[in-house]
């Protein structure tokens, strides 16, 4: 049993790197799962701001208002940048 008079210490993982990764995460599952095209509407949303582009659907429209949308720009292409073929070559 823990010591009641020493204080417990949680920490929350809040690497913006993480957290938009985890977003992006979301929001494309849910639009999926809605029938929608995920990469389409994402890129509707991040080039408009108009965010009737990402469904409601498991609360995805309020995680993706909480990400800026120049953060979800500079993860995808470090994604892309990391995982492109012709450096491999």
């Amino acid at each position: 049993m823990a010591e009641i008079n020493n204080t417990q210490y949680f920490k929350v993982n809040t690497d913006p790197e993480t957290r938009v990764k985890y977003v992006l995460d979301i929001v494309y599952n849910a639009m999926a799962e809605k029938g929608y095209n995920p990469v389409n509407q994402i890129v509707g949303y991040i080039m408009s701001g108009d965010p009737t582009y990402i469904t409601s659907h498991k609360n995805a429209r309020s995680m993706i208002m909480k990400v800026e949308r120049d953060e979800l720009v500079e993860e995808l292409l470090k994604e892309y940048i990391k995982n492109r073929s012709w450096q491999q070559r």
